[in-house]
């Protein structure tokens, strides 16, 4: 996927995570709204951070130490 687009959707997952924290439900009248799942959103944006990482070159990736 590319940088722009990994950047734009964690934007979106932390707005999401901001909302989830500042009331995960509440009710008008006799409706009720529960908004997603935070531990699932907070997967998303570890993902996504990741991704990023990988993409721009300063993540890590999956370079692993060789025992000999």
């Amino acid at each position: 996927m590319k940088l722009e687009i990994l950047k734009q959707r964690l934007e979106l997952y932390l707005n999401a995570e901001r909302k989830i924290l500042s009331g995960q439900s509440y009710r008008v009248g006799s409706r009720e709204l529960t908004r997603a799942n935070l531990a699932e959103v907070r997967a998303v944006i570890d993902d996504l951070s990741n991704q990023i990482d990988m993409a721009d070159g300063s993540g890590r990736g999956s370079i692993r130490p060789v025992v000999f």
